[in-house]
C-alpha cells in the first residue's frame, strides 16, 4: 500500500484537493477532522485539554475559538497543545491505515497541514504539495470568518514557505487555474502513485521517529 502525504500552506486549496482524491476512490485521512473529533463531546483529548487549559471546555466539548485564543501568540502554549494532540492523531491515523490495508487499498492519502514541519513526510512514500499564487491565497483566507491580515501573517510565520514545500514535493498541484485543471493533475498523480511500491506500511517497515 502506497501512502501519499497531502500538504500545503493555508488557503492553497488542500481541502478541495483531498475531496478530489476521494472522488477518484482514494481513501483520505484528514488530520484536522481527527482533531475536531478529539475535541468534541466525548473526544479523547477533552480531559487532557481541560487540565492543561482550564476553562476552555464547555458542555463536555472543547470550545475551539476559546482554545485558539489561549494559544494564539503563545508559542509555549501552542507547543503544549500539540504535544497533547499529535500522538492521539497519529494513533487515529494508524487505525485508518490498518483498516485501509485490510481492505487491500493500493493507495491512501494522509492530509496533514504541517506535514513537513512535523517531520511527517518520513511516514509517506511520496508527498503532494498544493499551491496557489500568493494573491489568490490571501484572497481565499481573508474571506474566512474571524480571519484578519494579522492573524494570517501569524499563521504563515509558523508554516514552512510555499517555495520550500514545493522544492521538497514529489508532486505539485496548482489550484489557481480552476477545479478542472486541479482534478486532472490529481488524476495523473493517482495513476502514477498506484504503480509505485509502498515501503511505509506495514508498521514494521515504516520510518521511526
Amino acid at each position: 500500500m502506497v501512502i501519499l502525504g497531502l500538504t500545503g500552506s493555508i488557503g492553497m486549496g488542500k481541502t478541495t484537493a483531498a475531496a478530489d482524491f476521494r472522488r477518484l476512490g482514494v481513501p483520505v485521512h484528514d488530520s484536522d477532522r481527527a482533531v475536531h473529533r478529539l475535541l468534541d463531546r466525548g473526544g479523547g483529548a477533552v480531559a487532557a485539554v481541560d487540565k492543561a487549559f482550564p476553562g476552555v471546555v464547555r458542555g463536555g466539548a472543547v470550545d475551539r475559538p476559546a482554545l485558539a485564543q489561549r494559544v494564539f501568540g503563545d508559542p509555549a502554549a501552542l507547543t503544549r497543545l500539540e504535544a497533547l494532540l499529535h500522538p492521539l492523531v497519529r494513533r487515529n491515523r494508524d487505525r485508518f491505515l490498518a483498516a485501509a490495508a485490510g481492505r487491500r487499498h493500493a493507495l491512501v492519502v494522509i492530509d496533514v497541514p504541517l506535514l513537513f514541519e512535523t517531520g511527517g513526510e518520513r511516514d509517506c512514500d511520496a508527498v503532494v504539495v498544493v499551491t496557489a499564487p500568493p494573491l489568490v491565497q490571501r484572497q481565499r483566507v481573508l474571506r474566512r470568518p474571524d480571519m484578519s491580515a494579522g492573524r494570517l501573517d501569524a499563521v504563515l510565520a509558523r508554516q514552512m514557505s510555499d517555495a520550500e514545500k514545493r522544492r521538497r514535493a514529489d508532486f505539485i498541484v496548482a489550484t489557481g487555474l480552476g477545479r478542472a485543471h486541479s482534478l486532472r493533475a490529481i488524476a495523473r498523480i493517482v495513476k502514477v502513485a498506484k504503480r509505485m511500491c509502498g515501503t511505509k506500511w506495514p508498521p514494521s517497515a515504516r520510518s521511526r521517529r
